[in-house]
């Protein structure tokens, strides 16, 4: 499964997937488990218990985009080149697949393992962007990994977003089987909740609010009134949290009863969802034309060649 976590800047959401991702690498048996960082503040290995001199020796995707490029391409004849490749291009047949466990040059490059767990980043934004370079030049890396993965069962690549709807910028927020907002009882969070919500109408995602920092009944009966269904479960303020952010990082086996079984709720609803390939690529397709037609085509190319109708990923493909 692919895993989304979004929400206001400050809600929670990078804390939310730390505490998920350590919750799957503890169950036994072990799922097979990515975590990728695409948000413009790069704090997920840290939640997850890298050190400063770790987290910096991270390899980051964004900058790496033209040899991802090369590997994905694979033999496709529809891809004349690396740089003939833009971040939404579909995989097609001769495309290189990946899965979430795999042991492919990708990995061993530019992923690494903090606390049991194989981290990928975009990369921060830097300096010398300022000015002169867009974010999603960088979360575009990101997007063509996922485009070209192929998760079975019991495998969860999961992404911490960046904050707010800026995740609309591209196709990136259709690359999820659950996409969970992470949501404070407060009106700027439901803001952001309900500006999601409306984003994402038209394309089948599917959304579950995960309540943040709720500390008593009047906050849960807020979120119940401003997100309704939508509320999957929600997590309590948390001493297990609050050592997190002051760089302690406990084992989570130590974590509230009830924060814990909010985690469980999480896995379930992901692991009730049946996987929808043709969807899947069919989003695909429409945003790498919608991007064509903005941008990619201006090269003198029409990117549309790039398309093969008849494709389809899935674990047959990955494995055939």
């Amino acid at each position: 499964m692919k895993i989304a976590f979004v929400g206001k800047g400050g809600s929670g959401k990078t804390t939310l997937a730390s505490l998920f991702l350590r919750h799957l690498a503890a169950e036994r048996p072990a799922p097979a488990v990515l975590a990728l960082d695409a948000d413009i503040n790069q704090h997920l290995a840290a939640a997850l218990g890298a050190t400063d001199e770790q987290a910096k020796a991270i390899p980051t995707l964004g900058e790496h985009i033209p040899q991802l490029k090369e590997y994905l391409r694979g033999d496709n004849p529809r891809i004349l080149s690396a740089t003939d490749m833009i971040k939404t291009t579909p995989p097609g047949r001769g495309s290189r697949l990946v899965g979430v466990d795999d042991d492919n040059p990708l990995y061993r490059d530019y992923v690494r393992e903090v606390e049991g767990i194989r981290v990928g980043v975009a990369g921060a934004f830097a300096d010398d962007d300022l000015g002169v370079s867009c974010y999603h030049s960088k979360v575009g890396a990101v997007e063509l990994l996922l485009n070209h993965m192929v998760d079975g069962p019991d495998e969860y690549a999961v992404v911490d977003m960046t904050a707010g709807a800026d995740s609309f910028a591209s196709g990136l927020f259709t690359r999820f089987d659950v996409t969970f907002l992470v949501c404070e009882p407060t009106v700027r969070s439901v803001g952001v909740y309900r500006q999601y919500l409306g984003y994402a109408a038209d394309f089948g995602v599917k959304l579950a609010v995960v309540g943040n920092k709720v500390s008593d009944a009047e906050d849960l009966d807020f979120l119940r009134e401003q997100v309704g269904a939508d509320l999957l479960t929600w997590v309590g303020r948390s001493a297990h949290v609050r050592a997190a952010e002051r760089g302690e990082i406990r084992p989570i086996d130590a974590l509230e009863p009830e924060n814990r079984a909010a985690l469980r709720a999480m896995r379930e609803l992901v692991d009730g969802v049946e996987k929808d390939w043709p969807t899947y690529q069919r989003q695909a397709v429409d945003f790498h034309l919608r991007y064509a037609r903005a941008w990619g085509n201006r090269s003198g190319r029409d990117l549309a060649d790039q398309v093969d109708p008849e494709f389809v990923p899935g674990p047959v493909t990955l494995f055939a």
